[in-house]
């Protein structure tokens, strides 16, 4: 039966510029020029890593994992990468294959390595791969040892980074090893494909593709079931004949009668099992969790999902955390995604490539309407190819309701970008025709000759060109596919500070090409036509900013996962339980007499402010906007009172604290298990003598853990040059992140904080 065993244990890690020795002899180059082409050196067999003096920088590393990260800023590098050095490595495991394997298909399955990479197995190069972001699946069966050892090493380079982010570097996602029987169902090779066709009733296209890596013809009964809350709810049968060495995809629709629809607010998820028998006997069986929805982009009605009109609150996200890099972890990303959820957004973009498969499940469960996008704009061989791995990879999430096939490109203002896009297009309906496609375009928007091949209008900023890119494409649905862009700093009510690196905390136009938060939503909540948008940017990412600043600045989250005032503001467009929110905090001490900016960000309709109990004014609040006051500032307190229709229903009061006296420590990741991979999320803050949060709280702070996990990071100024593994951080602007991987034993692991002058604080985590 098929085993899919989490590969991530047990390898070395060692820094080189070389890919494999270069022979001096005749011999040398004869021997290398062999399937077995790595004789000695790095990749060989027979090369022992773990002897001192053949290389002394071999190091146990465990997956995944980004070299790049732990690095010094260095201003001298390139800033859109984050001022880090990106250079290459090489990867090693040694592992045994039972005898018991020989007869099966045995494929390594590596679902993201950063950036290019070579691989090697028992000697013999394998694969290349050109993207971090496509994974790679390696078969492994023929050159395999069977009963005894094998070795793989993979020549990873970093150089070659993909974007203007930080790409970081390494073998940065899961790593699998699969066994299946010689006739299994493909990677990738279950396709549910649901199409209502009345009110009632909705047929389900089965694709299953067969491979046969027997050396034999074969005939198989293939069994499909699709399973809800554990019932079977349809089934397909069918015979199939797959000759040797060979693939075949069978298709079989099964009718489903009034199923649970996926929606943003209930997300219900099916599952389509296949089964392969063997005279009688069960060979392979493998599933994918799918959805029932329809989804449909109308030139004058916007999006429709099940036949109701929603308006897309989308945010654009890279895949990376500001403490661990490139590399994610599970419960990072599930935090990451569950703030965005309570800010109000229902849309993801995957900028600009595809995001994990952790990621998309997630998305799918949480409901999110996803713009899936690829990272290379190409109808290039390779180009093609990536593409066709991410809608394989990605077809089946109900969340998906977009493919977007290209980023701000300068050629979609051009007939070479029209013919790439057709190309394009072409791959994605063999394998999906059931999806939208577009292009995200940010030149000539209103012309671009793209547009005219393209399902839907992606346009990128450009928030005053909308109607009149709808005047020149009449019949065409439209999508925000990227707005807004501003920049803010966590906890930042000055004046924009480049010597910091610090922009203002409150909504601005930050680049000549980007709108506020506030215009942006009022034009695309106040047109039906405008299916929604996506903006830029749902939580800040390394790469792409300034000096001293190590990130952008367009995330409603920080680097570290922390409220900025934006989120709140998000929170007052986008939803509708009652809430105010101040800016700034109450705490500014050296500016008595000043004049400082009030705002209020709310989804009442009016607004009270008091300042030490006298009322400053109501002021009415107009669709998408907030509350503006200017006060002289003194110690004391701050209350805004939200109204509707004649009553108080939602109240916020901040006041002036006193000094810091306590860290607390508060755990953002529950449910943490004991499996050596789950990554705590804490946040440390201080409290005054009356145990208020007190918000420009700057101590020095150390973390320690005990037995039962490892401080991995600490995050908090995103102009903070100190590697990110330390354990000791400055706190910035109240608030510092931690982040503790769980070990393998089950019991309390505790974390500890301290500082000098103030009371240390702890936090037990209950790993099972």
């Amino acid at each position: 039966m098929r085993e899919k065993l989490l590969f991530n244990d047990g390898w070395k890690i060692c820094f080189t510029k070389q890919l494999e020795p270069i022979p001096t002899n005749k011999g040398g180059a004869y021997l290398g020029a062999k399937t077995e082409r790595a004789q000695w050196g790095y990749a060989s067999n027979n090369y022992d890593e773990t002897v001192w003096g053949n290389h002394d920088n071999w190091v146990d590393v465990t997956l995944p994992n980004d070299y790049i990260i732990t690095q010094t800023p260095d201003k001298t590098k390139n800033e859109a990468w984050g001022y880090f050095d990106y250079h290459s490595a090489c990867y090693k495991k040694r592992f045994i294959l039972n005898s018991e394997d020989n007869n099966k298909r045995i494929t390594l399955y590596f679902e993201g390595i950063a950036t290019s990479c070579v691989i090697y197995v028992n000697g013999c190069l394998m694969t290349r791969n050109y993207s971090a972001y496509t994974p790679i699946e390696v078969d492994i069966s023929d050159i395999a040892n069977y009963g005894a050892e094998n070795t793989v090493y993979i020549f990873v380079d970093s150089t070659p980074t993909e974007g203007w982010w930080y790409g970081g570097g390494g073998i940065y996602r899961d790593v699998w090893l699969c066994k299946t029987a010689l006739v299994n169902v493909d990677l990738y090779g279950i396709f549910a494909n649901p199409q209502k066709t009345s009110e009632t009733q909705w047929n389900v296209t089965v694709e299953i593709t067969i491979r046969n890596d027997d050396i034999y013809h074969q005939k198989v009964n293939i069994v499909s079931d699709i399973i809800y809350n554990d019932l079977v709810v349809g089934t397909a049968k069918t015979i199939a004949a797959i000759r040797c060495k060979g693939k075949h995809t069978v298709k079989k629709v099964i009718q489903i009668t009034n199923p649970r629809l996926w929606d943003i607010e209930s997300p219900f998820l099916y599952k389509l099992n296949a089964r392969i028998l063997k005279d009688e006997k069960l060979i392979d069986m493998t599933d994918v969790h799918f959805g029932f929805r329809t989804a449909e982009f109308h030139k004058d009605f916007g999006f429709l999902l099940n036949g109701k009109q929603v308006k897309i609150k989308g945010v654009c996200c890279h895949e990376d955390y500001g403490i661990t890099g490139r590399v994610v972890p599970d419960t990072v990303k599930e935090l990451r995604l569950r703030k965005i959820k309570e800010m109000g957004a229902n849309g993801y973009r995957t900028a600009h490539y595809p995001h994990s498969d952790v990621t998309m499940n997630l998305l799918d469960r949480m409901g999110f309407l996803v713009l899936c996008e690829t990272r290379w704009f190409e109808s290039t061989p390779e180009g093609l190819h990536q593409l066709e791995v991410m809608i394989k990879n990605n077809r089946n999430h109900p969340g998906i309701i977009l493919w977007c096939i290209g980023n701000e490109e300068f050629l979609h203002t051009c007939d070479k970008g029209k013919r790439i896009s057709e190309s394009m297009i072409a791959t994605i309906k063999r394998l999906d025709n059931g999806r939208p496609i577009t292009n995200a375009v940010d030149k000539s928007v209103d012309t671009a000759p793209v547009h005219t091949v393209m399902d839907v209008i992606g346009v990128n900023y450009n928030i005053q060109m909308l109607e009149k890119t709808r005047e020149s494409f009449p019949n065409k649905p439209l999508v925000s596919s990227e707005n807004c862009a501003c920049g803010s700093t966590r906890g930042w009510y000055f004046a924009d500070d480049p010597t910091k690196g610090y922009l203002k905390s409150y909504d601005a136009a930050t680049y000549a090409f980007a709108n506020t938060r506030r215009s942006t939503w009022q034009i695309i909540s106040t047109n039906d036509w405008i299916a929604g948008g996506y903006q830029w940017a749902g939580i800040e990412h390394r790469g792409e900013t300034v000096w001293p600043r190590l990130c952008s600045q367009s995330g409603a989250l920080d680097l570290f996962l922390q409220k900025k005032d934006g989120y709140y503001q998000n929170i007052a467009h986008w939803t509708n339980a009652p809430m105010v929110h101040i800016l700034p905090h109450w705490n500014h001490n050296g500016r008595e007499g000043d004049i400082i900016d009030v705002w209020v960000y709310t989804n009442c309709h009016e607004v009270e402010l008091f300042q030490d109990g006298i009322s400053k004014g109501k002021q009415v609040i107009e669709p998408c906007g907030h509350a503006m006051y200017q006060l002289t500032y003194s110690n004391g307190t701050i209350r805004a009172d939200g109204w509707r229709e004649d009553r108080i229903i939602a109240s916020e009061t901040i006041e002036t604290t006193n000094i810091q006296q306590k860290l607390v420590l508060t755990l953002e990741t529950p449910n943490l298990t004991a499996n050596g991979r789950d990554v705590a999320v804490i946040t440390c803050y201080c409290v005054d003598d009356k145990g208020r949060f007190v918000p420009d709280a700057d101590p020095m702070v150390e973390f320690t853990a005990s037995e039962y996990g490892e401080i991995i990071g600490t995050g908090s100024d995103v102009s903070d040059h100190i590697p990110v593994n330390s354990c000791t951080r400055k706190m910035y602007a109240g608030l510092c992140s931690v982040a503790v991987r769980a070990g393998t034993s089950s019991g309390i692991l505790k974390v500890y904080v301290k500082a000098d002058n103030l009371e240390g604080g702890y936090l037990e985590i209950k790993l099972v």
